[in-house]
């Protein structure tokens, strides 16, 4: 059997039945070490809540973290976001500027500074409201000429990303690294926040 790209996010989709965790977790270790295959955990999670949930659950050791909706690529013991993944997506960024403006929808809550990140600007956006503020929003953000996207998950979570970065641009990064043709990439995920994985 050939070695593959493992891409997995982690709550509901990995995490969720630990007994179904350990069995999977032996499966994947084995084809690590008999094929060489690259296990990564894809998650809209930061490092410190990717702690938390190690600590708390059977997680065995990526190669990779995609952390932060795709704005952070970790190698494995790496504490510092991969250099060439980071100054692709600093282009014609302003997360200042995007925050200034997303201060003027009263339906937008700032999530906690924990999930706030360099190339990442996270809100609280009811579902009854996302529509409307969320063509709103979109339509500020391209006439200020910045190089945004929108991404909506689970309801409540909107997370304002630089166009090149969400998992699925990571996945493309990552099978472009590792020389991993799109046939032995598998992706796993539940939310709107995966869409663009099954797309890389």
């Amino acid at each position: 059997m050939a070695r593959f790209l493992f891409v997995t996010d982690l709550d509901n989709t990995l995490v969720g039945d630990d007994e179904a965790l350990e069995r999977l977790n032996h499966q994947l270790l084995q084809h690590r070490e008999e094929h060489g295959t690259v296990i990564v955990y894809a998650t809209g999670r930061s490092l410190p809540l990717f702690e938390e949930l190690r600590s708390e659950k059977p997680l065995i050791k990526p190669d990779l973290l995609v952390l932060a909706v795709g704005t952070e690529i970790y190698r494995q013991d790496g504490d510092t976001p991969d250099p060439t993944w980071t100054s692709q997506l600093n282009q014609r960024w302003d997360r200042e500027k995007i925050r200034a403006i997303a201060a003027q929808f009263n339906d937008l809550t700032p999530q906690p500074q924990t999930e706030q990140g360099d190339f990442k600007a996270s809100y609280f956006l009811e579902e009854a409201a996302s529509k409307e503020v969320l063509a709103c929003l979109e339509a500020e953000l391209k006439d200020q000429g910045l190089d945004a996207q929108l991404v909506y998950s689970s309801g409540h979570d909107l997370d304002i990303l630089p166009k090149r970065a969400n998992k699925g641009a990571a996945v493309g990064f990552l099978q472009q690294g590792f020389q991993m043709p799109r046939e032995r990439t598998v992706v796993c995920g539940d939310s709107g926040n995966d869409l663009s994985m099954f797309q890389a």
